[in-house]
């Protein structure tokens, strides 16, 4: 006798239970998917080995300029602790630089070095290379909806997390 949900490898085909079931085996995906990412990226250096996201983290100076540890913990759901970890690292080895804050005394503003700007150059360089690579059958047009999919789920469950 078959089951109603026969799983092949990675791939789980929905066949009954509606949009909640559709939507629940979509999170359980994107969540093992971000895992296999988080471990390419540490074999790659894309991410830190402790799991912190260097090339995250320097993506937010590189498209938004100078930013406070808190104006980076806020934009991830993670401590300031941790941002603050992750900058120390990184100003350790040459890629940011803490610089005055005129809006604030105490909170220094966290800038990309040369250094760093030429590494994550690199490392989006490295992430693009990889991602040419992977499904390859998919189309751009797939690929942008699949994103706006997952966008709205993640801002849904950040609008619920915030009532909580």
């Amino acid at each position: 006798m078959t089951s109603a949900r026969q799983k092949s490898g990675a791939s789980r085909k929905v066949e009954s239970g509606g949009k909640a079931e559709a939507v629940t085996e979509l999170m359980l995906e994107v969540a093992q998917c971000f895992f296999r990412i988080r471990a390419l990226g540490q074999k790659t250096g894309l991410i830190t080995s402790w799991g912190g996201g260097a090339f995250g983290f320097m993506r937010s100076l590189a498209l938004l300029g100078p930013l406070t540890i808190p104006q980076i913990a806020r934009m991830r759901p993670t401590s300031r602790q941790r941002m603050q970890r992750l900058a120390d690292e990184l100003a350790a080895d040459g890629l940011v630089t803490f610089i005055d804050n005129p809006r604030h005394q105490r909170s220094k503003l966290v800038k990309l070095t040369p250094k760093g700007e030429t590494q994550y150059g690199e490392m989006n360089a490295e992430l693009l290379a990889i991602a040419a690579t992977l499904v390859a059958p998919l189309g751009e047009a797939d690929i942008r909806q699949t994103t706006e999919i997952v966008r709205q789920l993640s801002d849904d469950v950040k609008d619920r997390t915030k009532r909580i």
